[in-house]
């Protein structure tokens, strides 16, 4: 418990000099098969130093590290900050579709973007003039001032991302709103992963939720892949039921 409040601490240390933190993390981007997620959460000086921050934040750690259960629990307390204005959450996907055309890292990043865009456009952290006092009615509408937030994403920084951030390695592990945001993600992911095992029954997704057990790769190997599998995940399976199959044939 003594680390988990250390995650605060963190938090505050990063806030110094700005308006606000984002944590970002994503879910889903080691899976065989369903999106990528990611999630975005905004927290200020003011909520990490409140009542809930002080009190509670103790229980928020690394998605990974949480059962089922407990993240739920969150989940709904963080839907509850979220109503009373104290926190900013969102969400963005990454489909099938998007990550064999892109890869994994692209939609990964793309899932990103869309979470972020739920609280800023990308163009609020571009540094510019103050708009020309004869400019239009449409140029001044356009015109978005530089936001003083820090953005921290879990893992190593992005190259050629949207948003001007800061990578922090094992993030979910340290920062309070990274870990905020991993458990918006997993739990976001992991609904739809419910539902997807709705219409593609048969290969546990609701269990699993699309990561290579053993019980997934064998109901790939019977069934064949559904349109919610990634082909690019796949081949190594499939290259390795090659490899077995020659061996068979080979001792027989």
């Amino acid at each position: 418990m003594a680390k988990r409040r250390q995650l605060r601490g963190f938090d505050l240390k990063q806030i110094f000099g700005f308006g606000s933190l984002i944590g970002v993390d994503e879910a889903g981007r080691g899976a065989l098969a369903g999106p990528v997620v990611a999630a975005a959460v905004l927290v200020s000086q003011e909520f990490l130093e409140g009542r809930w921050a002080v009190g509670k934040s103790g229980r928020v750690n690394d998605s990974k590290q949480l059962s089922a259960a407990e993240r739920t629990v969150l989940w709904a307390e963080f839907e509850e900050l979220v109503a009373q204005g104290q926190i900013h959450a969102t969400f963005g996907v990454a489909t099938v579709a998007e990550i064999e055309t892109v890869n994994i890292l692209g939609a990964t990043k793309l899932a990103m973007r869309r979470a972020l865009e739920g609280i800023f456009p990308a163009t609020a952290f571009l540094k510019k003039s103050e708009p020309d006092l004869f400019a239009t009615e449409v140029e001044k509408s356009a015109f978005q001032p530089t936001v003083s937030c820090q953005i921290l994403i879990d893992g190593l920084p992005l190259r050629n991302f949207a948003y001007p951030h800061q990578g922090i390695v094992s993030g979910d592990g340290r920062s309070l709103c990274i870990a905020m945001a991993s458990i918006v993600a997993k739990v976001t992911r992991d609904r739809l992963m419910d539902e997807l095992d709705k219409i593609h029954p048969g290969y546990g997704f609701a269990q699993h939720k699309g990561y290579g057990t053993e019980e997934h790769r064998d109901s790939i190997l019977r069934l064949g892949r559904s349109a919610v599998h990634r082909d690019s995940f796949l081949r190594k399976l499939y290259a390795q039921q090659r490899d077995l199959q020659g061996q068979m044939i080979l001792f027989d």
